[in-house]
């Protein structure tokens, strides 16, 4: 995979733009997937920290797609020698409020291409910086850092297990939500986002082609969970946050949404009913 690898190292730098607008109905569609009362965002309103999810969503041409789901051919990834994608990590950080009304422009560049060996085979992690700005701004409202991993393919008949051994919570927490994902979440998150990754709707196609042993909840949407419990049981919004995922989150399994107080900010995480942590976040 090496010559790939060197092949693949001229796309670091490569960039694109992208345009949108942060309309109210797109914003009262995740106040609904969370449960709050759509009409209590108006236009001129903040957008709530961690919902920019909403914004920049893809429009490959249906044709376009893979049997996964993904873009057969992506105009800003490069074309890793490795078949099944997925997110890895992000690191966020708001450095001025997007009102509701705002028309955004979005700049997007691979920063780094890293070959790893991992439990799972050969990866390789493609990390890709967006820049959205508010129409006539010189300085970015928000930076957004994201590590999408490619692997190899699933063995026959492996099963995946819903989070890594050995990841153990940091500490008690000092606030919580016990809940239980359904897939009318995955569902409703998916639309918004535009996503087409088939192991967050598709039973089948998650259990029998990719070896999960249910649908796997989007990363985006469990940190997304975590900050809207920092927003119910604090009433704080992060300024910025860096989440890890650790395991899957398996739709219709019980976790347990955790926060911790610290010097700096928060800890966040989700656990299963193993008390194994599937995603964390560290939020100032």
């Amino acid at each position: 995979m090496s010559d790939d690898i060197g092949e693949l190292a001229e796309w670091i730098g490569k960039s694109e733009d992208a345009f949108d607008e942060c309309s109210a109905m797109l914003v009262r569609r995740v106040a609904a997937l969370l449960n709050r009362d759509p009409y209590d965002f108006r236009e001129g309103d903040p957008l709530p920290n961690g919902w920019q999810m909403c914004l920049f969503t893809p429009l490959t041409l249906t044709r376009e797609l893979k049997g996964d789901g993904h873009a057969a051919v992506d105009t800003l990834m490069p074309p890793a020698p490795l078949p099944r994608r997925m997110l890895g990590g992000r690191r966020l950080y708001y450095h001025a409020p997007v009102v509701i009304g705002d028309r955004l422009r979005r700049v997007s560049e691979v920063t780094a291409i890293t070959p790893k060996e991992g439990r799972s085979g050969k990866l390789v992690i493609v990390t890709l910086r967006h820049s959205i700005y508010r129409e006539g701004a010189d300085a970015p409202a928000i930076i957004e850092e994201q590590d999408t991993i490619y692997r190899e393919e699933a063995a026959s008949g492996a099963a995946k297990k819903g989070s890594r051994a050995g990841v153990q919570p940091p500490g008690e927490p000092d606030f919580f939500d016990d809940i239980v994902t359904e897939p009318q979440q995955l569902f409703r998150y998916s639309a918004i986002c535009f996503n087409t990754h088939r192991i967050h709707y598709d039973q089948a196609y998650t259990t029998e082609t990719e070896g999960y042993p249910g649908l796997i909840v989007n990363g985006g949407l469990t940190a997304l969970l975590l900050v809207d419990l920092l927003e119910r049981k604090l009433d704080q919004q992060p300024k910025s946050f860096e989440a890890r995922n650790t395991g899957a989150v398996i739709c219709g399994r019980p976790i347990r949404l955790c926060g911790m107080n610290t010097e700096s900010g928060w800890t966040l995480w989700v656990q299963d009913d193993n008390a194994n942590v599937l995603l964390e976040v560290k939020a100032t």
